[in-house]
């Protein structure tokens, strides 16, 4: 048998192996992509949004990003802000984006990626409300979101049930605000910048009242997909699509980027 020979017969044999897994090269090497189930609460534009029943945000690109760099898809889940750690918990998603603030309290139940986003708490109230800042705030109705840091601010510093309004959604918090049913928004400064931009007649007044890192949040029955976001978050910063996202969702303003890697542990708050 003549060199030739030899390798059409070689070649025939590796494609008749192939063939009996039921796969060619190319759909094998699709076939090793990983799919993960991603929970995101679409009510926190600028970082994640629903119109019309389409998905998007910084959130959303960012993780799409970070999977493609890995070899990952996502599949989206969308659901409450007050459903993402109970169902991390229960397996029922891998891992979850939300503009979810790293806290000491939610690293018991479920992990944290490296820090991707720097935020804080910002005062938000009509122009003609007379309120300078938090300390002027006491005796006022303040409207929040469920669930999150900002409840916690409140309570800790005395404010009592009554004048505290929690909301399912961050929208409607701004519409207690615009129809006179709460004389302030206690939020996440980005999203009250993002509402700010469309509204003349309210504003942030006063210094940010916290200093918080945004991390993704993944379940502690995966603790291998904290290694794989975190390196896929390293390339997407390393290749500049994650500073393009401040470009697109943020009108170029980089106050939020995490350049240094910045570990749950280091940066999580009490609460």
């Amino acid at each position: 048998m003549n060199n030739k020979s030899i390798i059409m017969l070689a070649t025939s044999l590796v494609s008749g192996l192939l063939f009996s897994f039921g796969a060619t090269p190319m759909a094998a090497a699709q076939s090793a992509a990983t799919n993960i189930v991603v929970g995101a609460d679409t009510t926190f534009p600028p970082f994640e949004t629903e119109t019309n029943g389409e998905v998007t945000g910084f959130d959303i690109d960012m993780i799409q990003a970070i999977a493609k760099a890995e070899n990952m898809t996502v599949s989206l889940k969308t659901l409450p802000f007050n459903g993402i750690i109970p169902s991390l918990q229960a397996g029922s998603i891998d891992a979850a984006v939300a503009g979810i603030t790293i806290k000491t309290s939610r690293m018991q139940n479920v992990d944290f990626s490296d820090a991707y986003y720097k935020s804080g708490l910002s005062v938000l109230v009509k122009k003609d409300s007379g309120i300078k800042g938090f300390d002027d705030l006491k005796g006022h109705v303040v409207a929040t979101k469920k669930a999150t840091s900002s409840v916690d601010y409140l309570t800790s510093h005395g404010f009592a049930p009554d004048y505290v309004k929690q909301f399912q959604s961050i929208d409607a918090a701004y519409q207690a605000l615009e129809t006179g049913g709460a004389d302030a928004v206690i939020f996440d400064n980005p999203v009250n910048v993002n509402f700010k931009a469309g509204h003349d007649n309210v504003e942030t007044v006063g210094p940010l009242l916290t200093g918080e890192y945004y991390g993704i949040a993944i379940s502690k029955q995966k603790p291998e997909l904290v290694e794989k976001i975190n390196a896929g978050l390293a390339k997407i910063k390393q290749s500049g699509e994650y500073q393009k996202l401040f470009e697109k969702y943020f009108g170029g303003d980089t106050s939020g980027v995490v350049n240094e890697v910045q570990k749950p542990a280091s940066v999580a708050i009490s609460g």
